[in-house]
């Protein structure tokens, strides 16, 4: 690949980019691994459990994990095997050194997302590179190693080296699409549909560096069910077994209350779903990113990924709800039904992927209402 235009690359360049050595791994990348416009990374072989969360800043991140000097002495605990499978338990931070490294040239970045399943699950996942100072963000020309911290927020999780637990996208350039461009868009192809298959009109879609979203808290297509609050003191969760639990060991579903409106418990963890479906056409890739902090002391994603398809399938999709994973700060913190939560930005992409989300590969949310991860029996 030789000179490289705007855009988010999707699934036929990402497998160019491994032929090219950008993308580099310990083990061979397998074509499950490839989505529309993403790349599946995997664990590797050990986790480091940490005291704390960190940043490797101009250093490198495996400096910091062997440093003895006083002040960072003891950052690591202990040292896990992952090749039999290991228990991470909740609270607790880990680093796991990825199984892809990168080899980029100059104009293209990356920029990573924890998995839906992840995000359901309530693990805490971010990327980090040798001597950056934010995390997921993977500096353009970046040559080096890739590792993700993982922290088990409401179980604690079961995984193995070669897990996949979150994703990668490469970009180069503005891939950004401007508010007044997703408009026209939208006027063309509407991208928000109601409940009933009609598409929201334009003049009651918020656009504000995204589409903004709300929550839905009628109950109408799930039984009176608005959300799942996850149980205080559950099992572990093994991430290789799907279709498996009994979600009552793990969840308490939340009940319509004949109001508009519920309260967020404070440090609990909520499976919410999103008021409108939203369509995302093949040309373009979108992502969750965060509305407002001035909005509200809550917390409303985890993973923000939705690949070319999603909502789209093969054009006969009306749009997929957004689950939403919800986890109020320090606050309880009431929520109304329809009150604005996310907002979704759209990225243009180099070309049109060879496949889509819902089109021949194994999309397991592209019809989704409130849906729990794919560990629990539906």
């Amino acid at each position: 690949m030789s000179a490289v235009p705007d855009g988010v690359l999707p699934d036929h360049e990402l497998r160019a980019a491994v032929r090219d050595g950008w993308i580099r791994a310990e083990r061979p990348i397998g074509d499950d691994q490839y989505q529309p416009a993403s790349l599946d990374l995997r664990l590797g072989s050990s986790a480091y459990q940490l005291r704390a969360s960190f940043l490797p800043f101009r250093q490198t991140v495996q400096s910091r994990l062997e440093a003895r000097d006083l002040t960072e002495r003891d950052l690591v605990i202990d040292r896990v095997s992952l090749e039999s499978g290991a228990t991470l338990q909740r609270g607790s931070v880990y680093l796991v050194r990825l199984l892809e490294s990168l080899a980029l040239p100059e104009r293209v970045r990356g920029r990573s997302n924890p998995k839906s399943t992840t995000g359901r699950l309530d693990i805490f996942t971010r990327v980090i590179t040798d001597a950056t100072p934010r995390f997921d963000e993977v500096r353009a020309g970046y040559h080096g190693p890739l590792y993700l911290e993982v922290s088990p927020q409401s179980f604690p999780i079961r995984v193995h080296a070669g897990a996949s637990l979150n994703q990668l996208r490469l970009l180069s350039g503005q891939t950004a699409i401007a508010d007044a461009e997703l408009t026209r868009i939208y006027r063309q192809t509407p991208l928000l549909y109601d409940d009933d298959g009609r598409p929201i009109p334009l003049e009651r879609v918020a656009v504000n560096d995204g589409l903004c979203m709300g929550v839905d808290l009628s109950g109408r297509l799930t039984g009176s069910i608005i959300g799942y609050r996850a149980q205080p003191n559950p099992p572990a969760v093994d991430w290789s077994r799907v279709d498996h639990y009994d979600p009552a060991e793990f969840w308490e579903p939340i009940k319509w209350a004949a109001r508009d409106a519920y309260i967020l418990e404070a440090n609990r963890f909520y499976i919410l779903v999103s008021k409108e479906r939203i369509r995302v056409p093949p040309e373009f890739a979108a992502e969750m990113v965060v509305y407002d902090a001035g909005a509200g002391e809550i917390r409303t994603h985890y993973a923000g990924f939705f690949d070319p398809g999603f909502g789209f399938g093969d054009g006969s999709v009306l749009g997929t709800k957004v689950v939403m994973e919800v986890r109020a700060r320090e606050v309880p913190f009431q929520v109304y039904d329809g009150q604005t939560s996310f907002k979704v930005g759209f990225e243009r992409l180099r070309s049109r992927p060879e496949r889509v989300y819902g089109v021949g590969l194994g999309s397991s949310y592209q019809h989704q209402t409130l849906t729990l991860s794919k560990h629990f029996r539906r």
